[in-house]
Parts: structure tokens; sequence; C-alpha cells
């Protein structure tokens, strides 16, 4: 995945949502200690600003730098680069070493992951979470499936399991309540949207950079004019909600 989203980094930031306050609560009432939380593949931060809240301090490791360099900013959060070169031993030992970490998250990106090597990872309790469909209205639900399958060509083959909702994602862990493997949490996360906050959302899709770089512009004169037709005009605010899923369990050690 390495490059994948560096291109639109900054309408990454703008433009993905932000995750339940809710949620958060939800993990850190499943770890007895609150001193180190690991946020993995961080992005620009969204989940880390969350999780610090309940946190002593949080790491946040990606291997994008034109992401950690829009990453917001947090006196608990350190962000570390952490290229695909970094050994096992030393990723671990960046963080501060074996059963050192209270909380591992991973938002929107563990399909990306090798997840032999990331499931070698330095005890507490480990959350992963994506979200895809997004449920507005009839109609234009009905126009966005009809654009979202031109996109499907453009998405990389790991992105399967994602766009399964993590049901066949391995995760060999220890339930704890919050979903387990074969078997996600259904979780709704809903937002207020204006049309243009959609189409940055859309922009920030790895497919549509993908698509540009083969010439294909996936998000023509038309088919925009098409989808704002569909969601009511552009500067209507809309109520939505996106279906997010979540698996959740206990490292053994």
């Amino acid at each position: 995945m390495a490059g994948l989203f560096d291109k639109q980094a900054e309408i990454y930031l703008d433009a993905r949502p932000t995750y339940p306050a809710e949620w958060y609560n939800m993990l850190a009432e499943l770890t007895p200690h609150h001193s180190l939380a690991w946020d993995v593949g961080t992005g620009n931060g969204q989940a880390a600003i969350s999780v610090a809240k309940h946190y002593g301090q949080v790491i946040a490791t990606d291997i994008s730098e034109a992401q950690l360099k829009c990453a917001m900013q947090h006196p608990r959060i350190r962000y570390l680069h952490t290229p695909l070169s970094l050994s096992d031993d030393e990723l671990v030992n960046l963080i501060g070493g074996e059963n050192s970490v209270d909380l591992i998250i991973v938002a929107q990106a563990v399909h990306w992951f090798d997840l032999p090597r990331f499931y070698y990872v330095p005890g507490g309790i480990l959350a992963v979470w994506g979200y895809k469909d997004m449920k507005v209205d009839p109609t234009f639900d009905a126009a966005g499936k009809r654009w979202f399958e031109t996109t499907l060509p453009y998405w990389n083959a790991k992105t399967q399991s994602f766009f399964g909702g993590y049901c066949s994602l391995p995760f060999p862990f220890e339930s704890v309540g919050l979903g387990s493997e074969g078997n996600p949490l259904a979780l709704d996360i809903p937002k207020e949207l204006s049309f243009e906050g959609y189409m940055r959302m859309v922009q920030s899709w790895s497919a549509i950079a993908t698509a540009k770089e083969h010439g294909v512009d996936l998000l023509s004169e038309g088919t925009v004019k098409e989808l704002e037709n569909a969601w009511g005009g552009a500067n209507v605010v809309r109520t939505i909600v996106y279906k997010g899923f979540m698996l959740a369990g206990k490292v053994k050690v």
C-alpha cells in the first residue's frame, strides 16, 4: 500500500469521517491500564486524537510520510514514520518493547497489512475496524451504487476483505465481546454531510488515484452532475450513515 494515499493526503485529512466517541469508550473499558495506545496506519491521526483522551500516551505510526505531515497534533501523541524496511524487532522496540501496549487500534487500514507479520503484536487489546457502505436515501443509494461499480477495476486486490466487511479477515485472537473472527460487530457512523463533503470523501479513495494513473477519470463532469442531482443539489446537507464493522480481541502472550 506504500504510496497509495500519498497524493491525496490533504484531501484524506479533510474528507474522511471521524469515529463515534462511544467506540473509544468501549475499547478503553477493556484495558485495565491506560498508559500506552498504539494507532497503526494512523494516516492523518483521526483515530489517534480520540484515543488520546483515554490513554497517557499514543504512538501513531504510518508508512506514509505524506500522511504524517498532515497529521493532527496533540501533546500526548507521538507520530512515527515506520517504513516497510523496519524489522519486527525494531518496530517493537520503537513502541516500547514487548507487552508495553495496553490498546492497539487499526482504523480503515488492516486489510493493507501483511497480517502474519502484523499479528505478532506486543500484547494488549487489538481492535480493527472500517466502514464502507454509505446510506443516504433510495435515490442516491442507487445512483451511488451504479457509479461505484465503475470503480471496481481500480481497487487493489487487498481490499477484498474490506469490501466483505472483514467477515473473511483472519483474526486469531480471544474475543472480548466486540466482534470475533468471521462475525464482525456492525456499527453505524452517523454524519451530517454536504455534497461537497461527499465528493471530497470519494476523491480520497485509492481507486480514484489509481484510475488517474491509467488515464481514466472516474469523476467526469457528467458523472458528478448525475450524483449531485441524486443528492438533491450542491448545497444540500444530508443526514447519512456510514456502515461500520469492528473486530476486537485479546492478544495472547
